[in-house]
């Protein structure tokens, strides 16, 4: 058979490549009978679409080593290994939107797959002249996330915040007022996170009627290394439809991606690769470029992006952690102790950080305030302790006033969320930001002292509303 024969026919989908030379709980070695086979490629044991799946990790002579996709239970050495087609796949069409998605592009919510074209999940790569950096600022609607720490289209925000202090409310509202404000749609990327709270979302969604906005996608803590490390790429993948095809501005929201440094982890431990500090895959930095640089904003349209954040042993200096927040253009901290002030969203404004409060892009007057705001709140706190042990009578004027619009600025910065309507009996609010400004200045200048705290708790805008 002449060469190019050969080639042609081991190039096919479902021609055989070699056969398996070792097993291990999360990988196989093979040896190659074929020389075209690449990194990423996928493999199957079946020659039909039976059998388990690899992907191609290393190469080396005529040995290549392939992660798999599920389990390696009931493989053995000697099996035939079989070309399947190019790489991993997704959906990559109008379908996509209310589906729930494994990071291998399968339908996992019970649904019919959704069908249509697909797309390698490592395809999509920005060139440089492709990226738009001085995008629009994307105002939320929430007012202490607009005022503390605004973003601009293509941002990458890190979330931190634990179980119970409002999360999952809060990616609720601001999918909600995302679509409301742009018609733009959102992404969620569920990356080793436990799957009864991938239920939970499915189902908070379902019921606030946001499920059709929205595309997910779950490598979940139960599933294996090579799914957890994938659904990143897997939901860029979906949020890039909607961004170039689409023309949309979109929300992905990435929780957790420290897991996805984790599943690396283990997939490196596996393939025998040195490890560097507390176990870290060495590929440490490519790995989280490779997902991070393709979160931006085109002329299209933009990816914003939140991304919760595990702290080990809550040590910011962590590698891995220190690896992913050299890409973020700020955090939004939720905080227990605001949570427990009965405040929502329980945002913790001195840990709250965006990179554009700059005077030069919000102007100079929603940078004075913000400085103003935060001065308050920080005499507030040592006001606060002054108070317990003398009482409020020992403060002088000017710390009575700081004490009292401290708190009725912390009132204010509570919020009604349409999310919790049905929970709550307040409607929600969308508030500009100009409101906001006129509020926060108001309160800050001494013209609203008249006005007791409680009016400032779960309100919108507080001048426009009573004018």
């Amino acid at each position: 058979m002449a060469l190019d024969a050969i080639t042609e026919n081991t190039a096919a989908a479902g021609a055989r490549i070699g056969k398996i030379i070792s097993v291990s709980s999360l990988k196989v070695d093979i040896f190659l009978e074929s020389t075209d086979i690449g990194l990423r490629d996928l493999i199957r044991t079946g020659a039909g679409d039976g059998g388990v799946r690899f992907e191609i990790a290393e190469v080396s002579g005529l040995t290549a080593s392939a992660v798999c996709l599920g389990m390696t239970n009931g493989l053995k050495r000697g099996m035939d290994v079989y070309r399947s087609g190019g790489g991993l796949d997704m959906p990559y069409n109008d379908n996509i939107l209310g589906h729930v998605f494994s990071p291998y592009g399968e339908s996992i919510d019970g649904a019919p797959p959704p069908g249509g074209a697909v797309r390698n999940i490592y395809e999509r790569s920005l060139a440089m002249d492709e990226i738009v950096i001085d995008g629009d600022i994307l105002w939320t609607g929430i007012k202490v996330l607009d005022f503390f720490a605004p973003m601009r289209k293509g941002f990458k925000m890190g979330l931190l915040g634990g179980a119970g202090v409002g999360k999952t409310v809060l990616i609720k509202e601001l999918i909600h007022n995302v679509y409301r404000g742009l018609q733009s749609n959102s992404v969620f990327a569920g990356i080793g996170e436990r799957s009864r709270e991938g239920r939970d979302l499915y189902d908070e969604m379902t019921e606030a009627g946001l499920f059709d906005k929205i595309s997910m996608v779950f490598g979940q803590m139960g599933d294996n290394a090579m799914s957890r490390s994938r659904a990143g790429y897997a939901g860029l993948t979906l949020a890039e439809y909607l961004r170039d095809e689409k023309r949309q501005d979109v929300l992905l929201f990435i929780d957790n991606i420290y897991r996805m440094v984790q599943a690396n982890a283990e997939i490196a431990t596996e393939l025998a690769r040195m490890p560097v500090e507390n176990g870290y895959s060495p590929a440490l930095l490519t790995e989280i470029s490779e997902v991070e640089e393709r979160i931006n904003s085109t002329e299209n349209g933009s990816i914003t992006s939140f991304q919760a954040i595990f702290i080990p042993a809550d040590d910011l200096n962590d590698g891995a952690v220190h690896a992913i927040s050299q890409h973020l253009d700020g955090q939004v901290v939720l905080d227990r102790g605001v949570a427990e002030k009965g405040i929502y969203p329980a945002i913790n404004v001195f840990a709250t950080t965006s990179r554009i409060i700059d005077p030069e892009i919000l102007g100079e007057r929603h940078f004075s305030l913000v400085e103003a705001a935060l001065a308050c709140f920080s005499r507030y706190d040592e006001l606060e302790q002054i108070v317990a042990v003398l009482g409020i009578d020992e403060l002088s004027q000017e710390d009575h006033d700081i004490f009292f619009r401290a708190r009725k600025l912390r009132s204010y910065f509570s919020q009604p969320m349409f999310v919790a309507e049905q929970y709550t009996g307040i409607p929600g609010k969308l508030v500009r930001i100009e409101d906001v400004l006129d509020d926060v200045e108001a309160i800050l200048s001494g013209r609203l002292d008249d006005v007791d705290e409680q009016d400032f708790t779960y309100i919108g805008a507080y001048l426009k509303e009573r004018s």
